[in-house]
């Protein structure tokens, strides 16, 4: 993209890191406790490109699209109000993979909800769920669904529920028209500090955000020098074509919340692709790139098999020459529809395939099973302490 946008990718607009607390509030009930804001009492939560949004009292049920606000609200002891996932099995058993590590946090109950974006987003299908809040971007809705107005937008808002959230931040990508003066991009955890607003508990957002800031600042803080950092390619597999689908690994955006602090070579930062989100390349531009790491992204899911990923790979004449290959560093991946909780393990997950001499050794994941046990003497984040922000609150 150019530099003829008419938004600013990077102003704020809003106070701080983007949510602000209305006048209809009553002092004392908008800490984020979640035991403070009694039955009736209002509230507003600003984010663009919505602006203020005003909540009659904590919403008990959500309609969710991608995994990482239902990882956030689960992190805020509110899983039991989505109502929807996209791909409820892949995210669902996605996100229980992680909390089978945290002693006391429930597995999320995915089976039975429905994925809210297959067949299109509808009006009537919002009527129908009748959600107290919808984690959706607007913005994403007019950009890829049919048959949607701004007016549309304004009526499902003020008939049934707001709207929170923000999909173009995931890389920064240009939103809709409607809303090119005001949009803002949010990083994830910025986007976290407004859902937890959303669900008055400010409280354990502040706790968690604390872990994270830790775990960053000690990753950061251990990296090796650039000149012995790996290069990198993050890419998902397509055997049947012969096809790396292929993510950048340092540029702006939630999707990279667990690669960029990393700050390894991006083996592809070189190469172009007309999507603002992913690309697509062959062999022949892999083996050009040839990195040292390939981290395989949705490896953990259970979408794919890394083993079968690996042999898929090494069995190819032009697989079996990338170093990566050679030297056994295909490794799995996460999610980038990623929440608070997920981007812990992830970023534990992924400092230590890239760089196993700071930060421990992984041991590999098996398809199916959970994240794998790490002795806690090499846990880059405390996880009784996330799980009692989870379970008892901050």
């Amino acid at each position: 993209m150019d530099g003829s946008k008419r938004f600013d990718r990077t102003r704020r607009g809003f106070l701080g890191t983007g949510v602000a607390v209305g006048s209809a509030a009553l002092a004392g009930c908008i800490d984020g406790s979640g035991d403070d804001s009694s039955e009736g009492d209002s509230y507003t939560v600003s984010m663009a490109p919505m602006g203020e949004v005003e909540f009659d009292g904590v919403p008990e049920n959500a309609f969710v699209t991608f995994t990482q606000y239902a990882d956030m609200a689960v992190a805020l002891g509110h899983g039991d109000a989505v109502q929807t996932l996209f791909a409820p099995e892949m995210s669902g058993t996605t996100m229980n993979k992680f909390y089978d590590r945290l002693e006391g946090v429930d597995a999320f109950e995915w089976e039975g909800l429905e994925n809210p974006l297959t067949g299109g987003v509808t009006k009537e299908q919002l009527y129908n769920a009748e959600s107290d809040v919808h984690f959706l971007d607007p913005s994403y809705v007019l950009t890829t669904q049919p048959d949607w107005s701004e007016e549309d937008i304004d009526e499902i808002a003020g008939a049934v529920g707001p709207w929170i959230g923000s999909y173009h931040s995931g890389v920064q990508s240009e939103p809709a028209e409607a809303y090119a003066d005001s949009y803002e991009y949010y990083t994830l955890w910025e986007l976290f500090e407004t859902v937890a607003a959303v669900f008055q508990e400010t409280d354990r957002y502040e706790a968690l955000n604390e872990v994270y800031e830790e775990t960053r600042s000690h990753i950061e803080s251990n990296l090796p020098p650039e000149s012995d950092r790996p290069t990198v390619a993050r890419v998902t597999f397509n055997a049947t074509d012969d096809i790396f689908y292929t993510y950048h690994l340092n540029t702006p955006g939630f999707w990279q919340a667990e690669t960029r602090p990393l700050g390894a070579h991006d083996a592809l930062e070189s190469v172009e692709w007309p999507d603002d989100d992913w690309g697509n390349i062959g062999y022949e531009t892999m083996l050009e790139a040839d990195p040292d790491v390939i981290l395989h992204v949705w490896g953990i899911t259970s979408q794919y098999s890394i083993d079968g990923i690996r042999e898929q790979l090494a069995s190819d004449p032009a697989g079996s020459d990338l170093a990566a290959v050679e030297n056994d560093r295909v490794v799995a991946s996460g999610m980038r529809y990623q929440g608070p909780i997920m981007n812990l393990f992830q970023l534990e997950m992924t400092a230590k395939q890239l760089y196993p001499n700071q930060f421990g050794e992984w041991p590999g994941y098996e398809a199916g099973e959970s994240y794998p046990e790490i002795p806690e003497d090499e846990r880059l984040f405390d996880r009784q302490r996330v799980a009692e922000i989870v379970t008892d609150g901050a």
